[in-house]
């Protein structure tokens, strides 16, 4: 074997493929990993920034372990995919990257998602109203504001599944009252979950949000998408006005444009199978990570083994039979804050087989602060593990 691999997306998906690949093939192939920026920002801790709970250098990484391993990174922003002539179309980046294609013999597409909120009516003009726990300013942003503002009312938006961390939306509000409930304002301030699905996501947690949400004051409105967003205020489909000082609303999710663009899906790439994520068309293009179109969350561990059913049909495509094992299999922990206002949020366990058909979920009714470490600890793993330092 003696290809070049060329990855987008420097997450987990993609760095899951790319250290697979180098431990398997490593001296016969040339790996290259593109990501947009020259760090990574890991997704599953970040509601805990709100509380200090989380710290940012803990869940930031480089990547110069990376480049030790034989892997090659490139910071740039792709902006276009020749599939025909299996090019990849970079901008110019900070490190020095030129508008010069890149040949690739397998193509992997781990990009990640982009937040669109084009379809809400108003969003172009007042999206600096918005803040979220996705998004690397936007979460301090939050921060910011329900540690200094003394009242008002907070309407928190989850969009139609599938989006980026299920619970995350849950975990805003609960972390936002506890923030507020510890700070001895709470009870001046109103928090609104709006949700575009009949239930909270995930579903089979959903009775257990709604108590929590009973105890702790919070207004639940289901089934509603909003549809409109002015200074001060948000409208739903049904035509219900919901007025904010504090706004954290998550946009509607999507690949990046090039993938569109370049034919190979929308608003996911297309896949074969959750277990052969080749392309449809192209046998020389995957797809993993939440980029992809699966029948499944989108979350760090359903990235992480997707990323491994790419890497071993790849293996298996160049006639080598070191495949790693793989199923799609996962425990989850969803932060539940604290009621009481104290700075140790309680988190509730979940898990989901998905290698059974229907998907047989499982959880713990008991919220545990035990819970809220071991999630800390499986996010610690996975990025020394992936990035090659804690």
């Amino acid at each position: 074997m003696s290809k070049k691999i060329v990855i987008i997306g420097g997450g987990i998906a993609g760095l899951g493929i790319a250290n697979t690949l180098v431990e398997k093939v490593k001296d016969k192939a040339e790996i290259t990993v593109i990501n947009k920026e020259d760090f990574y920002f890991a997704g599953p801790s970040r509601p805990l920034l709100l509380t200090n709970e989380q710290e940012y250098g803990r869940i930031i990484r480089g990547y110069e372990m990376v480049g030790k391993k034989g892997i090659n990174v490139k910071v740039g922003n792709v902006y276009k995919i020749d599939p025909e002539n299996r090019r990849v179309y970079l901008s110019e980046s900070s490190m020095g990257i030129k508008n010069e294609p890149i040949t690739y013999d397998y193509l992997v597409l781990a990009p990640g998602i982009v937040f669109d909120g084009s379809s809400i009516n108003g969003y172009e003009k007042y999206w600096y109203k918005n803040t979220t726990v996705y998004d690397l300013g936007r979460v301090n942003v939050l921060k910011n504001r329900l540690w200094n503002e003394n009242e008002g009312s907070i309407v928190v938006y989850a969009p139609k599944a599938p989006y980026r961390c299920a619970p995350a939306p849950t975990e805003t509000v609960l972390l936002a009252h506890t923030v507020l409930t510890h700070r001895k304002v709470r009870e001046k301030f109103k928090i609104i979950h709006i949700d575009a699905n009949d239930k909270t996501q995930p579903p089979f947690i959903a009775d257990i949000v709604k108590e929590i949400y009973d105890k702790a004051g919070i207004q639940l409105v289901t089934g509603q998408e909003i549809i409109e967003i002015g200074e001060d205020y948000v409208v739903t489909k049904s035509g219900e006005k919901y007025k904010f000082t504090i706004l954290a609303l998550l946009e509607p999710n999507r690949a990046p444009r090039f993938v569109e663009e370049a034919g190979l899906g929308s608003p996911f790439v297309e896949i074969r199978s959750p277990l052969d994520l080749r392309h449809p068309k192209y046998d020389d293009i995957l797809a993993a990570g939440d980029a992809a179109k699966l029948p499944f969350p989108k979350n760090q561990e359903i990235a992480f083994e997707s990323s491994l059913f790419a890497a071993n049909k790849i293996l298996e495509m160049e006639g080598i039979s070191e495949s790693v094992p793989v199923q799609y299999a996962f425990v989850g922990w969803a932060y539940m804050g604290n009621l009481e206002g104290k700075l140790e949020t309680l988190s509730l366990q979940f898990q989901m087989d998905l290698t059974v058909q229907p998907p047989k979920p499982a959880k713990d009714p008991q919220l545990k602060r035990d819970y809220t470490l071991q999630k800390d600890r499986w996010e610690q793993a996975y990025l020394g593990k992936l990035f090659g330092y804690s």
